[in-house]
Formats: structure tokens, sequence, C-alpha cells
């Protein structure tokens, strides 16, 4: 995104109320700050109501296409499912770029209360449990939040 728009101050994300990018999961919400921190930007997160993921325009312009490109096709592994994805392409021009992540990723991490306090945090007036936005801190905030996250 910085070549495309190297004045950029500020990320939108449009994201689902579930998973692990969930209205409610602290991880998360650790995670955009670090990459707040990381980029200057301020982000502004919005996720769609509980129930109502299919209002995601992606889900419409881009998922029907793949489900159509492996149709009839046995999704025998995470392999098979990468190469079914990658060569898919749209009349409009919509291209797909996929690789298999092969990182570990660990389980159960807990996020401290005092790590929450650490974000620079704040909700939008209409329901700020599903809009809120995360400012880029301080570095001494910073290093409070690398200190509290590894107690």
């Amino acid at each position: 995104g910085r070549q495309r728009y190297p004045d950029a101050r500020e990320l939108t994300v449009t994201a689902d109320c579930g998973g692990s990018n969930g209205a409610r999961v602290r991880l998360w919400k650790l995670e955009l700050q670090k990459l707040a921190d990381e980029t200057g930007l301020v982000i502004h997160v919005h996720h769609y109501p509980p129930g109502t993921s299919k209002w995601n325009k992606i889900e419409h312009r881009l998922f029907c296409h793949i489900t159509q490109n492996w149709r009839g096709r046995p999704l025998t592994d995470r392999l098979a499912v990468v190469e079914l994805i990658g060569p898919t392409t749209t009349k409009t021009g919509l291209k797909v770029d996929s690789a298999l992540d092969t990182r570990t990723y660990h389980k159960g991490i807990k996020v401290s209360k005092a790590a929450m306090k650490s974000l620079d945090i704040s909700g939008h007036p209409f329901h700020p449990e599903w809009n809120y936005s995360i400012r880029p801190r301080q570095p001494e905030a910073q290093q409070l939040l690398i200190k509290v996250a590894l107690d």
C-alpha cells in the first residue's frame, strides 16, 4: 500500500465480528496497536454486526469466483486449496495471489488488562463495540506495551 498511497495517514479495516479478528478479541486489538505503532497510521476498524458477513463486498467479488474455480475438485489439504485459489481471475480483471503460510502460530495467548489499558483505542459514537480507532502511540508507551506483554 505504501507505493500506491505514499501519503496515507489512515487505514480502514472492515472485518467480521467473529473468529480471530472479532470485535471482542483482545489479541486482535493488541496486534492492530502494534501495526499502528509500526506504521504511524491511525487504524479505523468497522466490524460487520453478527450474522451479516454476507454484506462484506469481498465475499461477493471474490469468493464466488474461487468456488467456481475449485468446483468438483477434491480439497484434500491446505496446499490443494491454495493451488486452486491462485489461478482465479474475473472478467473485470481481478486476480488472486495466494501462498501457503507454513509459520507456526501460538494458541491460547492471553492479553492482560494492563496491556489493554496501554492501547490508544477509542470507540466511535455509533456502536463503539464494533467501530473504533487505534492511534499510534509515543515511543515510551510502545516500550510499556512490550514490557507488559512480556510480564
